[in-house]
């Protein structure tokens, strides 16, 4: 049976290329020269740190627009609030997110099963699986799921036809 796995990842090397182009930025701009900006990259997040917020907001600027350069949407980025310490230093996250909620998985599902596309489709841990009798309607069913607007974007892997 052809089938094919929904999913919403994030490329981690092309995080951790912007992150870079970000920080050589960083070094290179006037107005960041003693303002002891920082920015860290983690497993699921990338972390932000600034002398206080304007500088922070600058900082996440250059961070989202490298992302976006590299084709990462942003819409896998959750931005938290800014934490500013009565000293003025200000901190924020910025947090990935890789798979499918159960709730966006459930929207999905409901979208193709109200399409009355002949498909089948399963809820399998962070992605949504799903299963047709041929390739055609596989390729409906993605050309549909192109045309909604999720809360997160969507990738398409392991086409076995």
């Amino acid at each position: 049976m052809p089938s094919f796995d929904v999913v919403s990842e994030v490329d981690e090397m092309e995080v951790k290329n912007a992150v870079e182009q970000a920080r050589k930025e960083i070094l290179n701009r006037f107005d960041f020269r003693e303002a002891k900006a920082e920015i860290l990259l983690e497993k699921e997040a990338i972390k932000l740190s600034a002398i206080d917020k304007f500088k922070l907001t600058a900082l996440e600027e250059i961070v989202l627009g490298k992302l976006a350069r590299r084709n990462i949407s942003l819409k896998n980025i959750e931005r938290k609030d800014p934490d500013i310490s009565p000293l003025g230093h200000a901190r924020q996250e910025l947090k990935l997110k890789q798979g499918l909620e159960t709730d966006i998985a459930k929207t999905i599902t409901t979208a193709i099963r109200d399409s009355k596309i002949k498909v089948t489709t399963q809820i399998q841990e962070r992605q949504v699986r799903v299963t047709g009798k041929n390739r055609d309607d596989l390729q409906e069913v993605i050309t549909l799921l192109r045309g909604k607007d999720f809360p997160v974007a969507l990738n398409y892997i392991n086409f076995r036809a």
